[in-house]
């Protein structure tokens, strides 16, 4: 069994930027931890690397075993200890290239193949020609690893992170299988997942609840109070539950159990004074809103507006205090940089300045060695070249030189054409130089 490192693995339903996270891996030497979205412990592994085995254990009752899983040299062997549940082998192929998982036991029908490519791994379903279900591709960057299902181009089905540990490791084959084992989701598992959504949708409220977590849930008043018949007028209604009205009319009318609530602006609110009386700005000409007097607006002005500007300001600027000077005004500049100059201490010649130049440098030139004559001098300039002109291969003559001269002009001479004289020859010399004067 392979030695585990303590990581922390995230599932993604779907791509990590629309999905939600649906399971935690809790990865490490001891075990596995599966935890859901809400972090609450759904299955525990146990490693046991003295006996190549691997254990999934009861959540509840960690010493109660529900399946064993065995490795060896050819695969891994599944037992299950509880009814209804079929055995498994998965035996490497092809030099751990392939996978071939048999239902039923050691002799059982190839019911899935796991094939190892260059991008990734594939499930190949039904015996083992079978079409490709689902692949996992190791993503770039070592930290994600994502199932599509179809192929490698159908839609992506999870996404795994790997944080603390790199995704290559499942690339082999007895990694990969303890992957595959402790990432899959039974028929339970996904009923158990979708009755969560529908949960946390439905606000923690049953299936059976007949009332929409939408409803407005403001104070309401009853036909009685008001002195109506119910569904014949609108009831009054306060300005203390405006703004539960407002939000009341934010949520979907389709549901049931909401209570109607009728527009503002009816006629009792007018005539008690609750909401002034408006009409929407639709309905209003250009005309008429441009020859609008002030005082129609329906907004009287502040206490404020009454207070002239003089007197406003006038309290603001007797109370200001004037600024007093710092006490630093009264020390001059000198008193104030004549402490620094004096409390500077004066810097001290370093001890090199006492030995003198000849002593620095006598030390150096004593020291140095004299450079001895190489080996070369010994040699005279004659031996020297005399191995290199013996060396030297004599040139030999090219074929031209066998060619007399005579013969190697004479047929260039009767190839080359005699130049024609040109049409200008036959104009005379009078005449060109009077063009020419022109």
């Amino acid at each position: 069994m392979r030695a585990m490192t303590d990581a922390v693995i995230t599932e993604y339903a779907g791509t990590r930027r629309n999905g939600t996270i649906s399971r935690y891996y809790q990865y490490g030497s001891g075990g596995v931890r599966v935890l859901d979205g809400r972090k609450n412990l759904k299955r525990l592994y146990r490693f046991d690397p003295s006996s190549d085995m691997m254990t999934e254990c009861d959540p509840e009752r960690p010493d109660r075993i529900l399946r064993r899983f065995v490795f060896d040299r050819m695969g891994m062997l599944e037992e299950t200890f509880s009814p209804g549940i079929r055995p498994r082998t998965f035996r490497y192929e092809q030099g751990c290239q392939l996978i071939a998982v048999r239902e039923g036991g050691e002799y059982g029908q190839v019911g899935k193949s796991f094939t190892f490519e260059e991008n990734g791994i594939a499930e190949t379903g039904w015996g083992r020609n079978g079409e490709i279900e689902r692949v996992f591709i190791f993503e770039p960057g070592n930290d994600t690893i994502t199932e599509r299902t179809g192929g490698w181009f159908g839609n992506v089905e999870r996404t795994i992170m790997v944080n603390g540990i790199r995704a290559s490791l499942f690339r082999e084959p007895e990694a990969f299988l303890q992957f595959l084992v402790f990432t899959e989701w039974s028929a339970n598992d996904r009923e158990d997942h979708i009755q969560e959504q529908v949960t946390r949708i439905r606000g923690g409220e049953s299936a059976s609840s007949g009332r929409s977590p939408y409803a407005y849930t403001g104070p309401r008043r009853s036909s009685a109070d008001s002195g109506q018949v119910a569904g014949r007028g609108p009831a009054p209604r306060t300005p203390s539950v405006q703004q539960d009205i407002r939000t009341s009319r934010s949520n979907s009318p389709g549901d049931a159990g909401i209570d109607f609530i009728p527009e503002e602006g009816s006629s009792q609110d007018i005539s008690r004074g609750l909401v002034p009386p408006s009409r929407p700005s639709r309905n209003l000409s250009f005309e008429e809103r441009l020859n609008r007097e002030p005082g129609d607006r329906g907004f009287s002005a502040g206490r404020s507006a009454e207070i002239p500007l003089q007197e406003r300001f006038e309290s603001s600027r007797a109370e200001r205090e004037p600024l007093s000077r710092g006490r630093s005004v009264d020390i001059s500049v000198a008193e104030r940089f004549e402490n620094a100059r004096s409390e500077r201490e004066p810097l001290s010649k370093g001890r090199s300045v006492e030995i003198p130049l000849e002593e620095r440098f006598e030390s150096a030139r004593g020291e140095r060695e004299p450079l001895s004559k190489g080996r070369s001098v010994e040699i005279p300039l004659e031996e020297r070249f005399e191995s290199a002109r013996g060396e030297r291969e004599p040139l030999s003559k090219g074929r031209s030189v066998e060619i007399p001269l005579e013969e190697r002009f004479e047929s260039a001479r009767s190839e080359r054409e005699k130049l024609s004289k040109g049409k200008s020859a036959e104009i005379p010399y009078s005449e060109r130089r009077g063009n020419r004067d022109r």
